[in-house]
């Protein structure tokens, strides 16, 4: 084996197993039909300060990604966009930001799923907390109100600036879609998850055209903090999702 072929294996086989929980979030994410075609990117930090990552590689449908696709970028290398696994412009303006400024953005996903795309359209793209998924978010998001074209670095660059206080886990991008981060894969795609199921929870109270029953801060708050330290379920759903892939025979995890 020579040694630049001996070297491409072994960077496809580091960090394994945050590989393959990637691959298994793209291959779900794909089955929901919560991506969009081949535009959307999910990347995760694997050093210390978080500015080197994995994700996915150009134009490659979301449903097709194995955990060795997976392409490892170094956020402050210049030359990224001139290798010949070069990813997506876009993708490295928006996470390569992200993961050069927000040491606390260990894992990122980037999607412009239709609900959380709807509640960005809108004029006012607050999500009032009307039921226990939307509490979940209760002042725990961001809204960008200022799209400004595609992300490439210089968009980018001002996105991963909104990212300034830990506490906020989400940007429902304004015009755009949403961008989530958290510590890991699991927690991260849970949160995704919530986040697009209380976007179309909203959307759709709101299309019956009734007044809305929405909760006090108070109890708002109070069931967002519960559901932070309610953390089991998160890691339990990507486990659930591997285990229904390996069953089926997907390839994911190769």
């Amino acid at each position: 084996m020579s040694a630049s072929v001996d070297n491409l294996v072994r960077l496809n086989m580091s960090h394994w197993q945050e590989r393959v929980d990637l691959a298994a979030a793209f291959r779900w994410t794909a089955r929901l039909n919560l991506h969009e075609a081949v535009a959307n990117h999910f990347s995760l930090s694997v050093n210390e300060d978080g500015t080197q990552f994995l994700m996915n590689p150009d134009k490659k449908h979301f449903s097709r990604i194995k955990a060795s696709d997976l392409l490892l970028i170094d956020a402050n290398d210049p030359e990224t966009l001139s290798g010949p696994n070069a990813p997506d412009e876009t993708a490295w303006g928006l996470h390569g930001s992200i993961h050069r400024h927000c040491s606390h953005a260990r894992c990122a996903m980037h999607v412009h799923s239709i609900f959380a795309t709807v509640l960005a359209s809108l004029e006012d793209s607050r999500l009032p907390p009307i039921d226990q998924n939307s509490c979940i978010f209760f002042n725990r998001y961001i809204i960008d109100e200022n799209y400004g074209g595609l992300a490439l670095e210089e968009e980018g660059e001002r996105c991963a600036s909104l990212f300034s206080d830990p506490s906020k886990k989400v940007m429902i991008m304004g015009n755009h879609g949403v961008m989530i981060i958290g510590d890991t894969v699991a927690e991260t795609f849970d949160r995704l998850y919530y986040f697009e199921r209380a976007a179309e929870t909203y959307i759709r109270a709101l299309q019956t055209g009734m007044k809305l029953r929405v909760l006090s801060d108070e109890i708002a708050e109070k069931t967002a903090k519960e559901l932070e330290e309610y953390t089991e379920p998160g890691k339990a759903h990507l486990a659930e999702i591997k285990a229904i892939l390996t069953e089926e025979g997907s390839d994911f995890a190769s």
